[in-house]
């Protein structure tokens, strides 16, 4: 856990200095020969003659991509931010934001970009009492963010489960994760931020936007409750209170959802010899039904978080399981062990092989969290990711193509996975346009990963999932184009591919895939907040909005 800087905040309540983002640049160390990081008032400035320039290179998650700018910018307060980007635009820099180095494509690495704003130092967790709302700086890890919030108050964000990536893009992108079935995405959560813009005389400032009607700055916060990070400026605070919280109680632990006390846990293995063709149709058309019936906010089982991993036969030829599904209940629901034995029942209904049906074990909530973490933690080293939404689970010749691709050899890998996991509940009551996020009516959401080690083998790991995917949704153009069935991909996880036409031959463009009918909408914001173009650049970067 990560000891809270003394100078941002004193027994977790933001004080009067922290709220005026004032903090003193990172120091630099001593060089014998006058190189390296030159404090500025931008924050540190680490170029490539500084011993941490190969380590800030390397520190993105996805090792096919390394970052190689003119310089990386340590900035340990939104005035530092502000002052980078102002230069950066001065000299003509391209400038790119990282938090906590888990973007799946090479936004950061990109040849063009010349420095990066690294927020990963920015990570304060407080209670603000001017806002009556919780402070979390942009960099802030998704673990440590939960430990501050439950061990200082009793409350938490309905997140991810990894426990290293970065608050700023997660929450930009909506965050989505075991508690959201009962409390809705972390962005829903979101009343206010702090984003560093640049106006069209390139001048930058920092500008707070808050959820409140009269607002004169809510769309700039609306944009940032799934549009995606990056798009619109760099975000360097959040503030978090649940709509319908009581604005002007005294109690924060009153704010923010309460995770259970107890959470229930179980897993049950599918052999591979047992999951012939037929028998994987059956498991995947229960699993699917089972969400179409059970996806509901006011469901019994709107506190129940399941993933089902299909895995490939592994490089090595060793047997593993073709299948595994575990799941976490709340167990503070009534009858939450029956709940949790019956979902697993339900898996695997007409399959005989399956194995005994897991006996649940009981974690506290936190250490539930952690082992998640770790899980989800596991893989490292270089892949590739895709994604989709589903409104309904598989057809079967979908099964039947996931049947014969992840028993076929592949190049040599590490894993080569597809997981679907629970969505729906309160997700799903969101009203239309009240966030950015836009896909509100799915039960499962699906993510498509190979991983593997060798350089050498990137063009074949990457050809390889690339053509998993494209057959899995061979009828709709080789993507989960919005229908019956699907609804389109989760910006957090971005796919440059969407956007390429050799392997989206739907008609769908990308930005429909990703943002449905919020893209109109979030060109107008990107119109109004980066008129010069600033942020983005990538592919699958929100575009301004023509004429404005």
């Amino acid at each position: 856990m990560t000891v809270p800087s003394r100078r941002r905040f004193v027994s977790g309540v933001l004080t009067a200095g922290a709220a005026a983002g004032l903090a003193t640049a990172v120091p630099a160390p001593a060089r014998a020969d006058g190189g390296g990081a030159r404090p500025t008032r931008g924050g540190a400035l680490v170029t490539r003659d500084d011993p941490r320039y190969p380590d800030l290179a390397q520190r993105g998650s996805n090792k096919r991509f390394t970052a190689r700018p003119d310089a990386f910018c340590l900035a340990t307060s939104t005035a530092q931010v502000v002052a980078a980007a102002g230069a950066a635009v001065r000299d003509g820099k391209r400038i790119a934001v990282r938090s906590g180095g888990h973007c799946y494509e090479n936004f950061v690495g990109d040849p063009a970009v010349r420095l990066v704003l690294d927020l990963g130092e920015m990570d304060a967790v407080a209670y603000d009492p001017q806002r009556r709302a919780f402070m979390a700086e942009a960099g802030a890890r998704l673990l440590d963010v939960y430990e501050k919030l439950y061990y200082g108050w009793g409350v938490t964000l309905p997140g991810g489960a990894s426990a290293t990536v970065g608050l700023g893009g997660h929450l930009a992108g909506g965050g989505y994760g075991a508690l959201s079935r009962a409390h809705g995405l972390a962005a829903d959560h979101l009343y206010a931020v702090e984003v560093v813009v640049v106006d069209a005389a390139g001048r930058a400032r920092a500008v707070v936007a808050t959820r409140e009607p009269d607002d004169p700055h809510r769309e700039l916060w609306w944009a940032h409750t799934g549009g995606g990070g990056g798009n619109f400026g760099v975000v360097t605070r959040y503030w978090f209170r649940s709509p319908g919280a009581p604005a002007h109680h005294d109690d924060p632990a009153l704010l923010l959802p309460r995770p259970p006390a107890t959470v229930l846990t179980g897993r049950l293995n599918f052999a591979r010899d047992g999951l012939d063709r037929a028998a994987l149709r059956r498991l995947l058309r229960n699993h699917g039904r089972w969400h179409e019936q059970h996806s509901g906010a006011r469901s019994p089982y709107a506190g129940l978080f399941g993933g089902l991993v299909l895995y490939g036969r592994t490089a090595s030829g060793e047997e593993g399981p073709a299948a595994a599904a575990h799941a976490h209940m709340d167990g503070d629901r009534p009858g939450a062990a029956r709940l949790l034995r019956e979902y697993f029942e339900a898996l695997a209904e007409g399959l005989g092989g399956a194995g005994r049906l897991p006996a649940p074990a009981a974690s506290p909530w936190l250490a539930a969290t952690r082992s998640l973490a770790a899980a989800q933690d596991g893989e490292s080293g270089r892949f590739k990711i895709k994604s989709a939404y589903l409104r309904r689970g598989y057809r079967p010749e979908q099964a039947d193509t996931l049947y014969d691709r992840l028993n076929a050899p592949a190049p040599p890998h590490d894993a080569l996975s597809v997981s679907l996991q629970s969505f729906g509940g309160r997700i799903n009551t969101a009203a239309p346009g009240a966030t950015a996020s836009a896909h509100r009516d799915s039960v499962l959401k699906a993510l498509y990963m190979n991983t593997w080690q060798d350089a050498g083998a990137d063009a074949a790991c990457v050809d390889w999932l690339r053509r998993l995917y494209r057959d899995v949704y061979a009828d709709t153009g080789g993507v989960p184009a919005p229908g019956r069935d699907s609804d389109g991909c989760y910006i957090n996880y971005p796919d440059i591919d969407m956007a390429d036409p050799a392997w989206n031959t739907s008609g769908v463009p990308w930005h429909r895939l990703y943002h449905g009918n919020a893209y109109p909408r979030l060109r107008r914001v990107k119109a109004t907040w980066d008129p010069r173009g600033v942020f983005g650049g990538t592919p699958l970067s929100v575009r301004p909005e023509a004429g404005r």
